[in-house]
């Protein structure tokens, strides 16, 4: 696999800095005798206390700083490959719903900002798709923005692999609020995180449960918030989500 060529911003990223650090430690050193009276410790102090000559000292800059310049050049030029992409998305999927969770919970259990804030989103006790994101824009901020953006940088991956990510992040946002259980659908497959899940939630018994979004249910088994649920067929038609009644309410 090729490696890429590593961009403009990419080299000024490694450079840059290593010479902003010469050129403003060199900056002290022109001014030589003008900063006695300014000095923490005499000149006599520095040459007597010190045991390393300055000769020694920038040798080993130098090195260090050839260390940064080879690792920061080995990230940027590294191959995008499949197995780097998929770590990229776990570590990214834990980040944000390990954020999204505390935040969420935080909404619920803080009355104020329940009630001036989080309320918004469950006007809609009955979800449904395209009001998924129907948030005060202060939680948009804080739940999404922010949360997508400690996932992209803890995860490390490229501009272009969090396209991917995110737009598979939106469509898990949207299907669990998408108020559908159909047959055949590979997110309920694949998470136990989903519409029912968090159509739970949504409802008044449920507001102090099933927190986790928008992928795993983790820290709601973990913290003691996960409320177990089966599915009903209603004679009407369509199905029903009932909480199975084994759960230890939360105060």
């Amino acid at each position: 696999m090729d490696f890429s060529v590593p961009s403009p911003d990419d080299l000024l990223g490694t450079f840059v800095p290593i010479a902003v650090y010469w050129i403003y430690s060199g900056f002290y050193v022109m001014l030589g005798d003008l900063t006695t009276q300014y000095r923490l410790h005499t000149k006599a102090e520095e040459d007597k206390k010190n045991v390393v000559s300055k000769t020694s000292v920038v040798k080993g800059v130098l090195v260090q700083q050839a260390f940064q310049i080879s690792v920061s050049l080995l990230l940027f030029t590294a191959p995008s490959s499949p197995t780097v992409i998929l770590l990229q998305f776990m570590v990214a999927m834990v980040v944000m719903d390990t954020w999204q969770y505390f935040m969420h919970r935080l909404m619920h259990v803080n009355k104020f900002l329940y009630r001036h804030i989080h309320s918004k989103h469950h006007t809609l006790v009955v979800p449904y798709a395209f009001g998924a994101l129907y948030n005060h824009p202060l939680e948009g901020l804080i739940l999404d923005t922010v949360g997508g953006a400690l996932s992209f940088l803890v995860s490390g991956m490229t501009p272009r692999t969090a396209i991917f990510f995110f737009s598979f992040a939106t469509m898990k946002t949207v299907d669990d609020h998408c108020g559908l259980w159909l047959p055949g659908n590979i997110l309920h497959l694949l998470f136990n995180n989903n519409s029912a899940y968090h159509d739970i939630h949504h409802q008044l018994y449920g507001t102090k449960y099933n927190f986790s979004q928008p992928f795993f249910i983790t820290w709601d088994k973990i913290l003691g918030t996960h409320m177990p649920y089966k599915l009903e067929k209603r004679e009407e038609g369509g199905f029903e989500a009932r909480p199975t009644p084994s759960l230890k309410k939360i105060n």
